[in-house]
């Protein structure tokens, strides 16, 4: 093994992606749905290697650079995730669950801080504990910050090494509970608090129309359809598309074949019997009204109509606020197909009444010209790409990079953003302006994914590599038990706290705060589960704004973890 682990000395490309491809496998394994994932993997089997390597003598260790340019691009990428999300999380109903978020993310951050005073937890803990226990990767890299700016003082014989080991350790410790935990307490609260989730779940979906859309399979049905009709009733020949429209808004005729020329669908196109129309609509009204145009008939080429996709951003403010089937009263009712909304990236519960806000983005199929006069109708259109505008990315960094050379004089030392700061606020600031004007800096979602998975799983391995050679001469027994009950505490009181005030106070429907909570923590996973077990999508309602607002405080917060608990 000593000469394995020399060539991986001597190699430090190969140590790096192969560290970082073990912490993909490894993530990979569950018991019972739970495991560490990729990241948490990524501590873990980096300190691992490190440390074995260290008892044969060899010491591995990685550059900095890379650690940092890795980081880098996760807090940019992270910026431009949270970006509209964020600013929206200011308006209306979103101060409610910016306030539960606020409220989770700051306790989070005292429990940290004096647990660890009170079990006197040696140099760097808090900042790993504030990223484990919270589930925040990211705070890591803020914790690092804090040491590398001086605001943060190396005690007395301690060194920056021993002190990025302590963090690494800190996060280790806290992680899986920090995970599971946050799972746990979301799925079962309502049971614990003697409220029955699933019957407010149902309540909400019948007053809103949300549909539960998280078990959905593969199956036949679909809620619209086009269908090939011959003009032979003598009442609908003689009326032009328009007059046929307003006569029967709840259909909608895509095309239309006269002998062998197809006509399209213009509105002042007058029908005449013979012709062979597509028609459009819902499922129930195709199936009624049957001799209203005339026989149906399988004609493919009045039905050979070339359609169009295309992701549409909410900036009319006529629509915010509105429900979403306020869209039927427009002139694309019922001519366009909506397959999806998203909403700070998180997909959003489909139902009539779900309300709509500005920079929602919306999915939508139809004709080329129906979607593009939705584009004109609701805000601005974007047809999906797969390119990224890197002027735009790079430009971004930069701008993010500046910002964090801005510093502040506070006593012996100085306080800035920092490059990790200014790259996150560059990024929401970029993703904020993109959201409404859509012309420019195209970072499809696949893009943006991986800056944020690749620099935030190689980061953490890095770290957890150049860790591992400090940790046997830290770790000890008393405490790793301290660092996990610190953690315990710091994750387990604070959605207790948040669903309290959501449900006495706030007064929001159970469901809806199931996925309020978890996104107060900024983890996917407990509003996936709460899901599961109330067997409704209407957790994912409360999900969003939560989750972009304590994105960026947890990723803030391991910055002051590390100098208010010195």
């Amino acid at each position: 093994m000593q000469a394995f682990f020399q060539f991986l000395q001597e190699n430090p490309y190969i140590l790096l992606f192969f560290t970082v491809g073990m912490a993909v496998w490894v993530g990979k394994f569950a018991v019972k749905g739970y495991g560490l994932g990729m990241v948490a993997a990524a501590v873990v089997v980096g300190a691992a290697l490190a440390t074995w390597a260290s008892t044969y003598g060899v010491k591995l260790q990685l550059d900095n650079f890379a650690k940092s340019l890795f980081y880098y691009l996760f807090m940019y990428g992270v910026g431009l995730r949270v970006g509209p999300a964020f600013f929206n999380s200011l308006k209306k109903d979103g101060i409610t669950f910016t306030i539960l978020a606020v409220v989770c993310a700051c306790l989070g951050l005292a429990l940290v801080v004096i647990m660890s005073k009170v079990f006197a937890l040696p140099a760097g803990a808090a900042g790993g504990i504030l990223a484990g226990s919270q589930t925040m990767s990211a705070a890591i890299g803020t914790a690092e910050m804090a040491v590398e700016q001086g605001a943060y003082k190396l005690p007395a014989g301690s060194t920056a090494e021993q002190v990025s080991g302590m963090i690494a350790l800190g996060y280790g410790v806290t992680y899986i509970w920090g995970t599971v935990g946050i799972i746990l307490i979301c799925k079962y609260l309502p049971r614990w608090w003697g409220v029955d989730a699933k019957k407010a779940a149902k309540e909400y979906e019948a007053a809103h129309g949300v549909k539960n859309v998280d078990d959905a399979a593969l199956t036949g049905y679909r809620a619209g359809g086009l269908r090939s009709y011959r003009i032979d009733n003598p009442s609908t020949a003689g009326k032009s598309i328009s007059q046929f429209r307003q006569a029967h808004p709840e259909y909608r005729i895509a095309n239309v074949v006269r002998g062998d020329e197809a006509l399209g669908a213009s509105p002042d196109l007058v029908l005449k019997q013979g012709d062979f129309v597509a028609l459009g609509g819902r499922l129930e009204d195709l199936t009624a009204n049957l001799g209203l145009v005339g026989e149906e008939v399988a004609n493919a080429k009045v039905l050979n109509i070339p359609l169009d996709q295309a992701e549409i951003l909410l900036t009319n403010k006529d629509f915010e606020e509105k429900p979403l089937k306020a869209l039927g009263a427009t002139d694309v009712g019922g001519q366009i197909g909506l397959s999806r909304i998203e909403r700070s990236g998180e997909p959003l519960p489909l139902g009539t009444d779900v309300t709509l806000k500005r920079f929602d983005v919306l999915y939508v199929t139809g004709l080329r010209g129906a979607v593009d006069k939705a584009g004109e109708v609701l805000g601005k259109i974007a047809r999906p790409s797969t390119s990224t505008d890197l002027l735009t990315l790079s430009a971004g960094m930069v701008i993010g990079l500046l910002i964090g050379k801005i510093n502040v004089p506070v006593g012996d030392f100085s306080v800035g953003l920092g490059n990790a700061g200014g790259l996150l606020l560059s990024g929401i600031l970029v993703s904020s302006v993109v959201s409404r004007l859509r012309f420019f800096g195209s970072t499809p979602n696949a893009a943006r994914n991986i800056l944020e998975d690749l620099g935030l799983v190689t980061f953490i391995a890095i770290v957890g590599i150049n860790a591992g050679a400090t940790l046997l001469e830290q770790l000890t027994g008393d405490i790793a038990l301290k660092i996990f009950l610190a953690g315990f505490i710091a994750s387990t009181i604070p959605p207790f706290v948040t669903w309290a005030i959501g449900l006495h106070i706030f007064k929001i429907n159970p469901a809806v705060l199931m996925g309020g909570v978890a996104g107060s923590r900024s983890h996917s996973g407990p509003a996936r589960e709460a899901s599961k077990e109330i067997g409704s999508s209407v957790p994912w309602v409360g999900f969003p704004v939560g989750y972009a607002v304590s994105g960026v405080l947890y990723t803030v917060f391991g910055y002051f973890a590390m100098v208010l608990s010195q």
